[in-house]
């Protein structure tokens, strides 16, 4: 026992140094947990680079304490090889992404000045260099307030779906008992993207490059510990887009904006507050009504310009011609992350005020229902990658919206008190259906400040209660304003919706992120029967070779069995139809189905209940 305890003592000095090592295998959550959307999409996930600080570390931790030091670098070294081999050429993928970012995000010179020249033609004082430096100052910000867990220096820059965002994510961390170090940020290039103008709003894209140390630790690490275990590792690069939202016809303020701690329209002196309304005027200043707003973070692998217009929009505005796509998506954004806090807490009491009470109820059944089995849902590194408006609809004295959300999480059903399951981060896509009466219109006052009553224009507060603690208003039934009424895979709402997805033409399903989500579907309902047998195990091989998604993430989420999803596909449904005619898109790429492809797509055709339906989908 003294040789025990003198060992004990000998190794608690670098208890720490373990914890760095273990949290560095990789980082998990750099602000918004973007680097995450998509398990691949972290550089540091790929095993392809060494961090040379802490190898020196183990190194004389094996030379000084050899008992502990030479595991310690066994480990180290071990891990370094499997992941390599596991994920293949990492640098090959980390170049392919960096070039899809700059595909999506490039721009000409000709854009941009055409761009400014649209700006200034509304706000003669508009000045871009401004905007960036304003956008950095806001960058940094953002990551400090992150790193502190407390957001309120940011609160009047963002709108309600971003700070709701941020607050869910720091929440789920808190949940985990972790929380996210950083260090060494900071911002390499900004360059204006892309300006979308409408009669509502003015959007800005701003494409961000920068970098960082990052890594989580335990959440009862001081910002000094922290500080020093994100150090150890190497510094990583990212991009991503920020989306800065004005209402049209907003004149720039020189030195009189919430930057230089003023209100941004009357100019009194701002100092805060929970309500983000001036004391003065009574401006509700992260609106986007008076100044630049944040409204959305994109990863760069995510970012799509205004495409195709939206089904139902244009007729839906000859009753709301204050409609607008900006404010729609924020309210979405806001209310999936309450979605996701509520079921990751397992309170549904969360939704109280941004969803139906039908919606409230199937979703605390859920959750009685695990309860009762021991057993909760985890949503681990909740990212979100796009939002997008797909369409808007007339339904029996209702009005609904249709928003396409892309999200990515380690998504799965693990026993209560327990460590969470190994689970891969599987990229998402859901639609999230929002309900209003007929003839409600937009609250267009709140603008970007999305979580208001509509009647009083008071913040809504977290209690379970369904109205307005203030003027009493109802704000569960969509009497008013939008609330969430359902949300389901992208498969079930494309099945239902009446466009069908054009054979042999699905730009949305090359990118990498959709290339994991099929794969892990299709991994998912291989391992539903129970067996996964060895042409089964080869085929999904195949393709996470050819579609370049690490063969370790398809074994997890072949471990993890069906719940990867919260539900599969249906058998011989419109569903099921839908998703192998996605399979086959992605098959058709180059032009041509091989052997191996079609194999692949025989498999899953038996899996989905629909091998006579195959041969007319490949044609």
């Amino acid at each position: 026992m003294r040789l025990r305890a003198r060992w004990l003592a000998q190794v608690a000095p670098y208890v720490p140094l373990l914890v760095v090592l273990l949290g560095s295998l990789p980082a998990l959550a750099r602000v918004g947990s973007g680097e995450h959307y998509s398990s691949s999409n972290s550089d540091s996930s790929d095993g392809g680079d060494v961090d040379i600080g802490l190898l020196v570390d183990l190194v004389y931790l094996a030379i000084r304490y050899p008992a502990i030091g030479v595991p310690l670098l066994l480990l180290f070294v071990g891990y370094t090889v499997y992941a390599r081999r596991q994920n293949g050429n990492g640098s090959t993928r980390k170049a392919l992404d960096r070039m899809e970012e700059q595909q999506r995000t490039a721009v000409s010179a000709a854009d941009v000045h055409g761009w400014v020249g649209k700006l200034k033609a509304k706000d003669p004082a508009f000045d871009l260099l401004a905007m960036f430096d304003k956008a950095k100052k806001l960058f940094l910000e953002v990551q400090g307030a992150w790193f502190r867990r407390d957001l309120t220096a940011a609160r009047p820059f963002l709108s309600d779906a971003s700070f709701q965002r941020l607050s869910t994510q720091l929440k789920l961390l808190h949940a985990q008992g972790i929380r996210d170090a950083i260090a060494d940020a900071q911002i390499h290039d900004l360059q204006i993207i892309g300006l979308e103008q409408t009669e509502w709003f003015d959007t800005v894209h701003i494409r961000i490059k920068a970098s960082a140390r990052d890594t989580d630790v335990p959440a009862g690490f001081t910002d000094e510990q922290a500080v020093a275990a994100a150090r150890k590792l190497q510094s990583e690069q990212f991009v991503e887009v920020w989306s800065f939202v004005r209402k049209p016809g907003v004149q720039t303020k020189l030195g009189e904006d919430l930057y230089q701690g003023k209100c941004p329209n009357c100019g009194a002196p701002f100092n805060g507050g929970a309500a983000n309304s001036c004391e003065s005027c009574g401006a509700i200043v992260n609106s986007g009504n008076y100044d630049w707003v944040l409204a959305e973070i994109t990863q760069g692998m995510e970012f799509v310009r205004n495409d195709e217009g939206i089904e139902g929009l244009a007729k839906a505005r000859q009753t709301d011609p204050a409609l607008n796509t900006e404010m729609l998506e924020d309210r979405a954004s806001l209310c999936f992350w309450r979605w996701i806090e509520a079921q990751s807490l397992a309170d549904p009491t969360v939704l109280a005020k941004v969803a139906t009470p039908e919606l409230q109820a199937r979703v605390r059944a859920e959750l009685d229902a695990l309860k009762a089995q021991q057993r909760r849902k985890v949503f681990l590194e909740c990212a979100v990658g796009a939002v997008q408006t797909r369409a808007v609809q007339p339904i029996e004295g209702f009005e609904q919206a249709h928003v396409e959300i892309r999200w990515s999480a380690r998504h799965g059903i693990g026993p209560i008190g327990e460590k969470p399951p190994s689970l891969p981060t599987v990229p998402q896509r859901w639609v999230f259906t929002l309900t209003r009466k007929a003839g409600a219109k937009t609250h267009a006052e709140a603008g970007m400040a999305t979580h208001r009553c509509p009647q009083c224009s008071a913040p809504a507060s977290d209690s379970a209660s369904t109205a307005c603690e203030f003027c009493g208003t109802e704000l569960a039934s969509g009497e008013r304003d939008w609330v969430l009424s359902d949300a389901v895979l992208w498969e079930a709402w494309r099945s239902a919706t009446s466009s069908r997805p054009r054979p042999g033409a699905s730009a949305q399903v090359v990118d990498r992120s959709e290339r994991e989500r099929l794969l892990y579907m299709m991994a998912a309902m291989a391992i539903a029967d129970g067996v996964v047998d060895d042409k089964e195990r080869a085929l999904l091989k195949m393709c996470s070779e050819r579609w370049n998604v690490p063969w370790a993430n398809v074994e997890l989420a072949l471990n993890a069995g069906p719940n990867l999803f919260g539900r599969l596909v249906a058998k011989q449904t419109p569903e099921a139809e839908n998703f192998l005619r996605e399979l086959v898109n992605l098959a058709l790429v180059d032009g041509k189905i091989d052997r191996k492809e079609k194999q692949l797509l025989e498999a899953a055709a038996v899996h989905l209940g629909l091998s006579h339906q195959l041969p007319a989908l490949i044609k």
